[in-house]
């Protein structure tokens, strides 16, 4: 049933049949008792788009991520998408593409369907295209940025001290007695510079060359994860520790290992980052650092709700991250 069968039914205009729906006054009592019988007995529900070009509000939001195929984003996006909906909002979930271009042109998408908030999950969102991106078509809109931030008038973001982080299991691993830790990373990131720069930070302390332990995979995946451990311990089978970038790439390294001979802590110690599900079903359970995935989307969630109802604006949060302590160590 449409406005205009309801209208018809009732006797009345169609405007008046508006005004019933949208709670307005200027309707008698008994006309508008007789419109909200025939609402319910329709089951009327009024068309959100068309509602929303009379308000100017579509109730919509672009949750943009690198690739799909990436569990902890999509993660992410989900608890994202389910804090949104509660509060009434539609959610676009994008896959936007590895490259620079191909994130630029779904920032241009999302703009064409009128959504009133934007959430780039990753750090990858922090290059300069984006950046052109946001200025050009997203500046009226709030922007939030999940493990990243923009210095723009109308972006947010929720930050994960990683770097501190990677400190942390540095510390964790010279604590069970290694002395020879290597980090392997499986790609180019903004975060991942970060955990990088911590690595090396704590091995300057240690006396120790930053670079000679530091390796990284062709591809994140569980298969190039055992590929790159098995070349980092022919090469260097002094290495008694490694911390890893992500979980995915860890399990190919504990399988790497365990192949190899090595006995897992007590020759070998290893550390993901993530705290993803890969871990909890790795055999023996890998100890990971928890980038606290849950919280950071439940903020950035919040974050934008507030943009979008309260008033664009412009706020940092760092949240710490913590090491989940398992078998691997």
């Amino acid at each position: 049933m449409t406005i205009y069968d309801i209208a018809r039914e009732a006797g009345v205009a169609a405007s008046t049949v508006s005004r019933v729906v949208n709670a307005k006054p200027g309707v008698k009592e008994e006309t508008r008792r007789r419109i909200q019988a025939l609402l319910e007995k329709y089951d009327y529900s009024p068309n959100a788009a068309a509602r929303g070009l009379v308000k100017r509000s579509t109730r919509m939001v672009g949750i943009l991520i690198e690739d799909i195929r990436v569990s902890h984003h999509i993660e992410s996006a989900f608890v994202i998408e389910q804090e949104l909906t509660r509060r009434g909002y539609c959610s676009i979930i994008m896959g936007a593409g590895m490259g620079e271009q191909q994130k630029l042109e779904c920032i241009r998408l999302v703009e064409q369907r009128r959504v009133e908030g934007v959430v780039f999950i990753g750090s990858k969102f922090t290059g300069e295209l984006v950046r052109q991106g946001i200025k050009k078509y997203l500046s009226a809109i709030p922007v939030v940025v999940v493990n990243g931030f923009i210095e723009l008038p109308n972006v947010s973001g929720v930050v994960i001290d990683e770097k501190k982080g990677v400190e942390s299991c540095m510390e964790l691993l010279r604590r069970k007695g290694k002395r020879n830790i290597a980090f392997l990373l499986d790609q180019q990131s903004p975060s991942n510079l970060l955990k990088i720069q911590g690595y090396q930070k704590k091995r300057r302390e240690y006396g120790e060359d930053p670079e000679t332990l530091l390796y990284q995979a062709a591809e994140s995946s569980v298969e190039e994860g055992y590929r790159a451990t098995g070349r980092l311990l022919s090469e260097h089978p002094e290495t008694d520790g490694i911390v890893y970038s992500v979980d995915l790439i860890a399990v190919g390294g504990v399988r790497a290992a365990l192949d190899s001979g090595y006995r897992i802590p007590e020759e070998l110690a290893l550390i993901g980052i993530d705290n993803s599900i890969y871990g909890e079903i790795c055999n023996p359970k890998l100890s990971t650092l928890d980038n606290r995935m849950f919280d950071s989307s439940v903020i950035a969630a919040e974050m934008l709700r507030v943009g979008m109802e309260e008033g664009i604006c412009s706020q940092k949060h760092v949240l710490s991250a913590n090491i989940l302590e398992r078998e691997s160590t």
